[in-house]
């Protein structure tokens, strides 16, 4: 089957031929029709986020149909998705306390799995889910990190009214959505000077849009920092109302500056956001078509995967990378 490889840190992708994978028992093998590309891909593939598999397929915004079980579960035919969190033990504290997200033996897709860079992939049953008939396939594949991090990133910030989105990308688009379905009031922050990124999410909803180096119209209740820049931590801080909650929705950033005392107290919280849990896949498909959330994609044909991590990137994207085998 054809592939996009990653055989070293730092390099670009490497197209080749693999064998095809075989499911074991409790797996189910996929053909790939559209998996999206993730701001992750792109820590994985600069060496941000240590140790990757290698050679490794990478990514996990996966949505394929099913050619072939291990034993039992989902039937041949049946349409999921898969996302980055791929297996977790089960026995240890974090999971027996509904917190596989934390599992110290937890294995990601497209990090310790090969991915859906692919026209095939192999992923455990326990960890695909159904995607609603409502969602075509390019459609659907950012629902599975970009919109299944924001979701339980927003869910963690609370039930406050103004919510901040740091980075208008895949997640924040998708967010935005989500917040205006709750009676949330949403302001985004992008690159500054990004007028088309800052018109992008006024369409979708944003009451105010501007730069990341500029201060909203009213304190937020919470924000939500979806790009990787530390320096994001204290300005979302002095954007926020005392008591509010910084959640950081990246699984890597650049250091946090240091910054003074009077920006976390009165009882401010910083938390961040590790991976998932399939409470939260559960949650959020069932809840993305009741919401009418739509994603914005751009397609790219497999063979394109190294310029569609270099739009990433740069920033060329409005909303996300979808890669077609």
């Amino acid at each position: 089957m054809r592939a996009q490889l990653l055989t070293a840190v730092g390099q670009p992708l490497a197209a080749g031929d693999v064998a095809a994978p075989r499911p074991g028992p409790g797996q189910v093998l996929i053909r790939v029709s559209a998996c999206a590309v993730c701001r992750t891909d792109l820590h994985v593939v600069d060496g941000e986020l240590p140790e990757p598999k290698l050679p490794l397929i990478p990514g996990h915004e996966i949505v394929g149909t099913i050619v072939e079980t291990g034993a039992g579960g989902f039937q041949v035919g049946a349409r999921v998705g898969v996302p980055w969190l791929g297996w977790t033990c089960g026995v240890c504290e974090y999971c027996r306390a509904g917190n596989e997200n934390l599992c110290d033996r937890a294995r990601f897709t497209g990090y310790q799995i090969d991915g859906g860079y692919a026209e095939l992939t192999v992923a455990d049953q326990g960890f695909c889910f159904a995607i609603d008939p409502s969602y075509g396939d390019v459609e659907a594949a950012p629902l599975l990190c970009a919109g299944l991090i924001g979701y339980r990133t927003l869910r963690l910030a609370g039930d406050g009214e103004r919510i901040g989105l740091y980075g208008f990308g895949a997640a924040a688009h998708i967010l935005a959505q989500l917040a205006r379905y709750q009676g949330r009031r949403v302001f985004a922050f992008t690159r500054p000077g990004d007028a088309k990124a800052q018109d992008f999410a006024r369409g979708l909803g944003a009451l105010w849009a501007g730069g990341s180096d500029e201060t909203p119209p009213e304190e937020l209740d919470a924000a939500l920092i979806f790009a990787p820049v530390g320096a994001l931590v204290p300005a979302a801080l002095a954007a926020i109302r005392k008591g509010g909650t910084v959640v950081c929705g990246g699984i890597h950033m650049s250091d946090v500056p240091a910054f003074p005392y009077r920006l976390l107290w009165e009882e401010r919280v910083i938390r961040s956001v590790a991976n998932l849990t399939r409470r939260d896949a559960e949650e959020f498909l069932a809840l993305a078509p009741k919401a009418g959330i739509r994603t914005t994609t751009r397609t790219y044909p497999l063979a394109e995967a190294n310029q569609a991590l270099s739009d990433l990137r740069t920033g060329a994207l409005e909303g996300a990378a979808v890669l077609v085998p």
